[in-house]
């Protein structure tokens, strides 16, 4: 038999991240862990204003579906995501950790790492960014030369000088650059911006307008010198199709769709659509940053440094060191939580 646990952690940061629309200094998060007995699953998902997901719904939402899970023998983690769901769909965070936690359950039952069981290698896999949040010119160059050696940066925009803080750090780096407006600019300012953000070896623009302005990003689409990167428009599978013509690329969140199982739909089928392939992070714990390593093969970029945000952790599993994601010798997604 199955049993469903949960825990909830205050997650502490390095620095107070800041992105266009807040900022925090701790990060609640939400750890489900499913055990047979004798392996123990985890999973992860962290509580977010902008979406509404609190600890308390989470918590609310596992229990409508704990019988569903505790009768779930043999295992299947795509099966239990369809039975789930139409209980958890209006709580995606909360079907997200519980779906981790199934796939690295699952994992560690088969005796293989989750990737491998989808048949797939990680012979090529991209290399993570480093994510400088928020601040001051002054503040967000001390962030990036405290973590020194990555091979990419993605910094949080939406401020009067964004310019400003891109040609100063730049001049600290030769690095690649991101960048994330989060729904902060206008179509105006996109099309204006990526013109002079592609002098400074920035690879592309992530989500720089508002979730719903769809007319007005297919013109960045359309006039941007640099490539457009969908987050906020692109939440479900629904999405994903929505997105060709009018991005370039996707960045799919686990949280936001419901975990790895619609994860690795959305990211096949942005692949065949000709869309590039993205998964990013919250900021997580490495719980939630094992999952997303096994979709790696899958992908052209990630985003997966939520750990290395953090001033502590909770659990050991994949590592990113430097942009380079490393694999423990372990079966399932690798997680195994630390704290109690």
């Amino acid at each position: 038999m199955i049993t469903l646990k949960t825990y909830d952690f205050q997650l502490p940061l390095r620095h107070v991240f800041s992105i266009a629309r807040e900022s925090t200094s701790v990060q609640p998060t939400l750890i489900v862990e499913l055990t047979d007995g004798v392996h123990r699953g985890f999973g992860e998902a962290t509580t977010n204003k902008y979406y509404g997901a609190t600890l308390e719904l989470m918590r609310e939402s596992l229990e409508s579906v704990r019988s569903i899970v505790e009768s779930a023998e043999p295992l299947d983690p795509e099966k239990l995501w369809d039975k789930t769901w139409p209980l958890l769909k209006g709580n995606p965070f909360a079907q997200c950790a519980l779906d981790q936690a199934a796939n690295d359950l699952w994992g560690k039952q088969q005796g293989a790492p989750v990737y491998k069981l989808w048949g797939l290698t990680t012979d090529r896999i991209p290399q993570s960014n480093f994510t400088i949040g928020i601040d001051t010119v002054e503040v967000m160059v001390k962030k990036l030369l405290e973590m020194p050696g990555w091979p990419i940066y993605k910094i949080k925009l939406g401020t009067k000088y964004d310019l400003d803080i891109m040609r100063e750090l730049r001049k600290h780096t030769d690095a690649v650059f991101r960048v994330d407006a989060n729904c902060g600019w206008t179509a105006d300012q996109a099309i204006e911006y990526s013109h002079e953000l592609a002098k400074l070896n920035v690879e592309f623009i992530e989500q720089p307008l508002p979730a719903d302005q769809w007319s007005e990003v297919k013109r960045v689409y359309e006039k941007s010198a640099l490539p457009i990167v969908a987050d906020e428009s692109c939440i479900c599978e629904a999405d994903v199709k929505r997105c060709v013509g009018h991005f370039h690329g996707v960045n799919v969140k686990l949280t936001k769709c419901g975990g790895l199982t619609p994860g690795r739909r959305m990211v096949t089928e942005a692949r065949q659509l000709g869309l590039k392939t993205m998964v990013g992070c919250m900021t997580e714990s490495t719980v939630g940053i094992s999952a997303i390593g096994q979709l790696l093969p899958l992908l052209d970029y990630v985003d997966m440094d939520g750990a290395a945000l953090l001033a502590s952790d909770i659990a050991t599993g994949v590592v990113v060191d430097h942009g380079n994601c490393i694999y423990p010798a372990a079966n399932g997604t690798g997680a195994q939580l630390t704290a109690s």
